[in-house]
């Protein structure tokens, strides 16, 4: 008899195109899931996770590219002769069976003798802690209890794979923790291939082998849990896994990067003058006095999330959130410092100006003294203006001393101007890289952050700049 394959199943070129509104749910998905291996499908609602996983199930079809299974290719094979189990969010148990029915309901299809069955329920009764509860019915059982019979439903056919999609949304979150764990050693006592789609961050990094985080039907990243969490390829995959601050910066030397204010030894070989995204997790930036710090701040806001303090300190125009044990009050002047292994850089892809204002009191925008003007009714939701004032859905005034608005540009609609009071802000090039059809400079500003600007003339290295920012280029949301 040949040796089975390492690889269970393969996904080649998958894409699923719905042909009524032509929707490209999954773009060129490639996938190789390990015999035994916890493979989870991760990413927002949308993603394309619980399209791929119904396509290897087989209810639905790819547009185009293979499904292997072993080597052989199930793209258009049915769903019941696909050695594959699901178990959905929504249990989907028959409520006029007892448990003992409802797990035995498809040995009873495949025409098993009665005692075959009747070991084999007790069997994977007991896998999942539910044992003598044959008799009770499905309405007497708790939501963690009904999404174990559902498991066990699916396990006592012994599929080669298992899938589950989003099993424990309809839990609290102490019991979906349990359930977590359970179906982790569960995984590990049978060996058996699992499939796993979720949102949940926390419950891919948990449970997995593997995580592939998904975004608009395209792959962002394949790794284990910790690849994924310290080694994000991309600004969408450290932002979605786990808190993340992310710069815009640029590589300033062997090693070294320019962000917040600051220049950091990172542990990242990246060209000189590279513009990079630079993530840094909360936990690891180190909060210390003022004059110890290589960017200094002022705390804005702190809470209590029970293991940690959440605080917020704004250094500049930068907003960095820190994890810490210690408490800080709200007005602390603080330093903060980073240790190389804590600086993940990466190539840029969007170089988007951000920057936050605050909201005057005639409702124009305060950018460091000077005015921009936007729309608040269009920023604030169901919001308008009354009496000269910005209401809210009720009536009442919307106290604007607690908003603040971000503002955000391209690149290329930002202009140079070599007229000082030109420009929403000044500054002076220090980086300048040529892309073909026009220039890409690094502009460092007089309030030492760096902004990215295109221009098709050439300027020179060191000149001063004012930069000219067109309102009816900006966009406006409100910060969270």
């Amino acid at each position: 008899m040949a040796e089975k394959a390492e690889n269970i199943i393969e996904l080649k070129h998958i894409t699923k195109v719905y042909s009524d509104n032509g929707f490209k749910a999954v773009d060129d998905f490639n996938l190789e899931v390990k015999r035994g291996e916890f493979v989870t499908f991760l990413g927002p609602s949308g993603c394309g996770k619980t399209t791929t996983l119904r396509m290897i199930a087989g209810f639905e079809l790819p547009s185009s590219g293979e499904i292997l299974l072993d080597g052989r290719d199930i793209a258009h094979l049915p769903a019941n002769k696909r050695p594959i189990n699901t178990v959905f969010q929504r249990y989907a148990l028959f409520p006029h069976m007892n448990i003992y029915e409802n797990i035995a309901f498809g040995l009873k299809l495949k025409k098993l003798p009665k005692e075959e069955i009747r070991k084999k329920v007790k069997h994977v009764l007991a896998m999942v802690d539910l044992e003598g509860f044959e008799d009770r019915k499905i309405a007497t059982l708790s939501g963690g209890q009904q999404q174990r019979i559902a498991i066990a439903r699916a396990l006592v056919n012994e599929p080669e794979i298992l899938m589950l999609d989003e099993p424990l949304g309809a839990l609290d979150l102490k019991m979906r923790k349990e359930m977590q764990l359970e179906l982790k050693n569960m995984h590990d006592q049978l060996g058996i291939t699992f499939i796993y789609v979720t949102h949940d961050q926390e419950e891919a990094l948990t449970m997995s082998d593997k995580i592939v985080v998904l975004s608009e039907g395209k792959i962002q990243q394949i790794g284990t849990p910790e690849d994924i969490y310290n080694e994000p390829k991309n600004a969408f995959v450290a932002d979605f896994i786990g808190e993340s601050n992310i710069f815009k910066g640029i590589m300033t030397g062997h090693m070294k990067v320019r962000f917040c204010g600051g220049e950091f030894t990172g542990m990242d070989d990246v060209p000189e003058g590279t513009l990079v995204d630079v993530v840094v997790r909360p936990e690891d930036v180190i909060i210390t006095a003022p004059q110890d710090g290589t960017v200094a701040g002022v705390v804005t806001s702190v809470i209590f999330k029970g293991m940690h303090y959440e605080v917020a300190v704004e250094s500049g125009k930068y907003e960095i959130i820190i994890r810490t044990t210690k408490c800080y009050a709200v007005g602390d002047e603080v330093g903060i410092c980073l240790e190389p292994d804590g600086i993940h850089v990466m190539l840029a892809e969007d170089h988007t100006t951000s920057f936050v204002t605050t909201i005057n009191s005639d409702y124009t925008l305060d950018f460091n003294g000077k005015v921009i003007r936007c729309d608040l009714t269009k920023v604030v939701p169901k919001s308008k203006m009354k009496d000269n004032a910005l209401i809210d859905e009720n009536g009442e005034t919307v106290d604007i001393s607690k908003l603040k608005v971000q503002v955000s540009i391209q690149p290329d609609d930002i202009e140079m101007s070599d007229e000082a009071e030109a420009g929403l802000v000044s500054g002076e090039i220090i980086n300048l890289i040529y892309k073909g059809d026009h220039y890409s400079y690094v502009v460092r500003t007089e309030y030492g952050y760096d902004l990215i600007v295109d221009d098709e003339y050439l300027w020179n290295m060191n000149d001063k700049v004012s930069l000219v920012m067109p309102e009816d280029k900006m966009k406006f949301q409100l910060k969270k």
